[in-house]
């Protein structure tokens, strides 16, 4: 017999979101500070604007992209509270190894660590907070939660700045252990990871489904699971679990296709490890799709059968390939164009973007609930916005001469390009059953990493190297814009019918309904 499920959000989930929105904070804090401190590693490391896209993005992306989907079937199956207590103290510990990082090869392999470790953020705090909150109040508790992105990435940028520029000139050649300025900034971010580690242990874990009054009962072997996901992600082992799947023929296929197209680009000149790692992902995925359509048909069903799922997924993708080109160039645009010390770009880039960002975030995820219990393609509306507003005032901060108005377009291009967020979050939490929602987050987030950050600000910085010009780097990347809208207009069309349908469709895959 169903349980009936809560009309209204306790208190108690109110301070878990407190928690969550902190831990997603630290995340951003981690991830984003290589891009204030990036004309310090580009100086000291003798690197490229395209090595820092690849440092920033790829080099992170890729992997969190990658293991946020076993974890993310681990977060579904096992204690979820766990989970991102062990993923937040390895993100923290590698964002410190990175100031001691002597090479871009070992800052890489620390970048793929933090990648690793963030990826059990999300998945394990969407399906929290999912459970925490009742269906009416899921965009805005994911976009409260989300807002940590820009609480974290526009203090990461103030934070980093001030601690280089006040590390280099209080030691000119460098400090204790020989460490610079960057080095530094990397340690002092890091290690408070592990104290809220043991904060975030302390939380509750709620009854899987009971917000929508589905309880689950707990996975019998929830790391069996896991392993036999990483297995199917993981070359060589996804040869394999194709070779179990019968899937051996059209594994071996794509791998040829993407091997092809890597060394394709290798012999245009372009760098290896870019694609190489782009490549790796891309074959994963396939890979990973083609095992869960054998091993869990219902759950294939909802997420990658449904194109409703792929819409949302494609075009707030694309926004993010635009905003993750920006915030990962702005600072060393704002150093090279400008000559603003990292302490002023940290200030008046990062400081705007904490307010910008927070308002754009929340404001886009109550509108579209709000805007969602009028229309059943309410959510949608809102990623429509948020893929076309933010495009005049970016245009404007990337070809104007004045600083100030620079500084004041960079956070309504932000914005206006986050309020898609929580919409586009709680549309695919909508669209999928409760014991999917961990995996449903990861395959999310693919768009986010594999199409946004893997590629957005490599591409803007390699357009920007071979053109000498960070502006045309940037500007460049409006192309996707025709794309996101299409994308958008699609699950406009798709959406209703598909969340309607989603307990039929699952069934009919097998679901025990």
């Amino acid at each position: 017999m169903p349980t009936p499920a809560p009309d209204r959000a306790s208190p108690y989930a109110w301070y878990v979101l407190c928690v969550l929105f902190l831990v997603y904070a630290l995340n951003f804090i981690d991830r984003q500070i290589l891009t204030i401190l990036a004309p310090h590693i580009r100086r000291d490391l003798g690197l490229g604007h395209a090595d820092i896209g690849f440092l920033y993005g790829t080099a992170f992306g890729v992997f969190y992209a990658l293991f946020g989907i076993p974890l993310g079937r681990l977060a579904d199956n096992w204690h979820r509270v766990r989970l991102m207590t062990l993923g937040l103290a390895l993100w923290s510990a590698m964002t410190a190894v990175s100031g001691f990082a002597r090479s871009g090869a070992q800052l890489a392999g620390a970048r793929i660590g933090v990648g690793v470790g963030e990826a059990t953020a999300s998945p394990a705090a969407y399906s929290l907070l999912s459970d925490w909150f009742p269906k009416r109040q899921r965009a805005t508790a994911l976009a409260i939660y989300s807002s940590g992105i820009f609480f974290g990435g526009g203090f990461s940028l103030f934070i980093g700045g001030s601690i280089a520029d006040g590390w280099n000139a209080a030691f000119p050649h460098g400090g204790p252990a020989g460490l610079v300025g960057w080095q530094a900034a990397f340690l002092a971010v890091g290690l408070p990871g592990i104290p809220l580690a043991l904060w975030v242990a302390t939380l509750r874990e709620p009854v899987r489904g009971l917000s929508e009054g589905i309880a689950t009962p707990p996975h019998p072997a929830p790391f069996r699971s896991f392993a036999a996901e990483l297995l199917t992600i993981i070359p060589p082992f996804t040869l394999l679990g194709a070779a179990r799947n019968r899937a051996l023929p059209a594994n071996l296929l794509a791998l040829a296709l993407v091997a092809a197209a890597v060394a394709g680009l290798v012999a245009l000149g372009e760098p290896l490890p870019q694609w190489l790692a782009v490549g790796i992902g891309a074959y994963a995925v396939f890979s990973w799709a083609s095992a869960l359509r054998h091993r869990d048909a219902a759950t294939f069903a909802l997420i990658v059968g449904t194109p409703a799922f792929l819409c949302v997924v494609v075009a707030y993708g694309l926004n993010a390939f635009l905003a993750y080109a920006v915030a990962g160039l702005a600072p060393s645009y704002a150093a090279q164009v400008f000559a603003v010390s990292a302490r002023e770009a940290g200030l008046w880039i990062g400081g705007p973007a904490i307010l910008a960002g927070f308002l754009g975030v929340t404001g886009g995820g109550i509108a579209a609930d709000r805007l969602r219990a009028r229309f059943a393609t309410g959510r949608v509306l809102v990623i429509l916005f948020g893929a076309l507003a933010p495009v005049l005032p970016l245009a404007i901060a990337f070809t104007t001469t004045s600083k100030p108005l620079f500084y004041a377009m960079l956070p309504l291009t932000q914005l206006l390009a986050c309020t898609a967020l929580g919409a586009s979050a709680a549309a695919t939490q909508d669209l999928v059953l409760p014991r999917m929602r961990g995996t449903a987050t990861a395959a999310f987030f693919i768009g986010t990493t594999l199409i946004g950050l893997a590629l957005g600000p490599y591409l803007a910085g390699r357009i920007a190297d071979l053109t000498g010009s960070l502006a045309t780097g940037i500007l460049s990347l409006l192309v996707s814009v025709p794309l996101a809208l299409a994308a958008a207009l699609a699950a406009y069309r798709l959406v209703p019918a598909a969340e309607a349908s989603r307990e039929a469709r699952a069934r009919q895959a097998g679901e025990p309904l």
